[in-house]
């Protein structure tokens, strides 16, 4: 892979919720995207005690998501930094409007996603299977990220391997169900996985790319309905022989991206 082209970049205030289409944003050396899973809801498994509102990074077991609750992807669920404002809808009906940097507000969050999950069932595949009452923890002020794996990281996929899918699967494959910061166009179906190990700029940022991403259940969840109605991890370990899409990357040096930037090969 030498060159592409970002066609939409996401971001992910809440680990588990709805996806944020952003234009543009700053990649930031040794840690990503600020804001991007910066919240969490983390279970309280019978504790009678809450937890503190800075928890440190855990694993996606520790925490309500959607490739274990299928049911969260029913939530229109919108954050607005600038006025700390967490708006649930479902169907256009406005649930919850609430802020995350208030107790009150927090709580009114915490118990609302608690009730939620209350009649949700969990995927089989479920890391955390049992129900439990969930909190809010995290921050907006950029202390705090909860994404899939430990070392910082943004995520990137392309057109060309959905649209490859789509067409193994006689479907549109929509990109929300895969989650990435950043699809790009001008490649290939596959092609960003020959880019790992190789720098390359992104915008004003430089970046290395990692590693391949491991698929889990949450790929075959359908982002609008909740429901498990594709059997995307049996296309993918079938006809391609693995259970992965999509590549992980690393910020070398800060930058701006936005979208219809250049990724491009260093040296190249």
């Amino acid at each position: 892979m030498k060159e592409a082209q970002i066609k939409q970049l996401f971001c992910y205030p809440i680990k588990g919720l709805s996806p944020h289409p952003i234009q543009g944003v700053t990649l930031e050396e040794n840690y990503g995207i600020r804001g991007d899973r910066a919240f969490a809801l983390m279970f309280l498994d019978g504790s009678d005690n809450p937890h503190p509102t800075l928890v440190p990074w855990m694993s996606k077991g520790h925490f309500a998501v959607q490739n274990d609750w299928p049911k969260l992807a029913k939530l229109d669920c919108v954050y607005d930094a600038k006025t700390d404002c967490l708006t649930v809808r479902y169907q256009g009906v406005t649930l919850l409007a609430a802020a995350t940097e208030t107790r009150t507000g927090r709580d009114r969050i915490s118990a609302f996603f608690t009730g939620f999950l209350a009649d949700s069932e969990p995927t089989p595949e479920a890391r955390h299977p049992q129900y439990s009452a969930v909190q809010l923890v995290g921050s907006r002020c950029g202390k705090t990220r909860y994404p899939d794996r430990a070392p910082v990281h943004i995520s990137l996929m392309s057109q060309a391997t959905l649209d490859e899918l789509s067409n193994a699967c006689g479907t549109l494959v929509d990109v929300r169900r895969f989650r990435p910061n950043i699809l790009l166009e001008g490649i290939a179906p596959w092609e960003e996985f020959n880019g790992v190990g190789e720098e390359f700029y992104l915008g004003e940022a430089k970046i290395v790319i990692t590693a391949r991403i491991g698929r889990c259940a949450n790929i075959e969840v359908d982002p609008d309905s909740g429901d498990r109605n594709l059997r995307l991890l049996s296309v993918l370990k079938n006809r391609y022989g693995h259970l992965q899409a999509g590549v992980l990357a690393k910020i070398i040096t800060s930058g701006s991206v936005k979208i219809g930037d250049q990724l491009t090969l260093v040296g190249n």
